[in-house]
């Protein structure tokens, strides 16, 4: 039977990026799901004061849908995909970025839901919490500015993260591309933006929070880095293949490789779909 590949996106993004891979899997005979995780998609919080002309006092105050979500919402949703997914036959999960925190989840709590998981250019956790990872020296050339100069708001007051992504600031503008998109033009940098909401939320998971041995390492599993990578860099990434690797060494990962930026493989996506598509025809072992 054909796989369904279940989509997982990254922080502030939704299920709207995943449309051209999309069509390209489409177009190669697989179904698809790409999943908005709560508060995501149309379920985000737009603000008026996001709206032109902003206002930004009252956009650092207001407040948004995403304020008490935690990973463990993320993971129970996903895990509902998932069920419905099984179904309809095989699944390979496919998170990109932060979307592997919760994908990792997942595939220790309901390793019998998934065939196959895909990380691209996604956080897996082994050795450390997610969030000691940055200070490692693998992330030392990941490009933050970007990111850090559009946040808004005190996130403790409102509960999330909130960025500005509709700034008209050149040079924050050219930080935010350098940092996802810097092989891409002006206008698809834009466009993508655009899909991007203001809101994410804050719980990155505990210590616990971590790929288990006995349930995600019983999972086929492959890695699909992205070389060009400036906000997970291609060292970390290599990283977080040594560590499932060495977690599971008689299951290790199948490695894939894209050349491009964070973003390009959903830009420019039938090279990512060609790899996909020949990744679902693995057996289940991967060989």
């Amino acid at each position: 039977m054909q796989p369904t590949f279940v989509l997982v996106h990254g922080a502030f993004a939704n299920s709207f990026s995943f449309a051209p891979l999309q069509a390209e899997l489409g177009l190669l005979g697989h179904r698809s799901v790409a999943v908005d995780l709560p508060g995501h998609g149309f379920a985000a919080t737009y603000p008026r004061a996001y709206q032109a002309p902003q206002d930004p006092e009252e956009l650092a105050t207001a407040p948004g849908a995403l304020k008490g979500v935690t990973l463990a919402d993320n993971v129970a949703h996903l895990i509902g995909v998932l069920e419905r997914a099984k179904r309809n036959g095989p699944v390979v999960l496919v998170p990109h970025s932060r979307g592997g925190l919760t994908a990792t989840l997942a595939a220790n709590r309901r390793p019998d839901l998934i065939d196959r998981i895909v990380y691209v250019s996604a956080w897996c956790p082994v050795d450390l919490p997610v969030g000691a990872y940055y200070a490692e020296p693998e992330m030392a050339g990941a490009d933050t500015t970007g990111l850090a100069s559009v946040m808004v708001g005190n996130p403790a007051e409102l509960g999330v993260l909130r960025a500005n992504f509709r700034t008209a600031d050149p040079a924050v503008l050219a930080s935010l591309k350098a940092a996802f998109l810097a092989d891409g033009t002006d206008e698809e940098f834009l466009v993508f933006l655009n899909t991007f909401q203001p809101d994410e939320n804050l719980d990155t998971g505990t210590p616990e929070d971590r790929a288990r041995a006995d349930t995600w390492g019983r999972i086929p599993r492959s890695y699909v880095r992205l070389t060009e990578d400036a906000g997970l860099p291609l060292a970390m990434q290599d990283r977080m293949i040594r560590e499932g690797d060495a977690l599971t060494p008689d299951n290790p990962y199948d490695v894939r490789t894209l050349t491009g930026s964070h973003l390009k493989w959903l830009v420019d996506p039938a090279p990512a779909a060609r790899v996909l598509a020949d990744l679902a025809a693995l057996p289940p072992t991967g060989k």
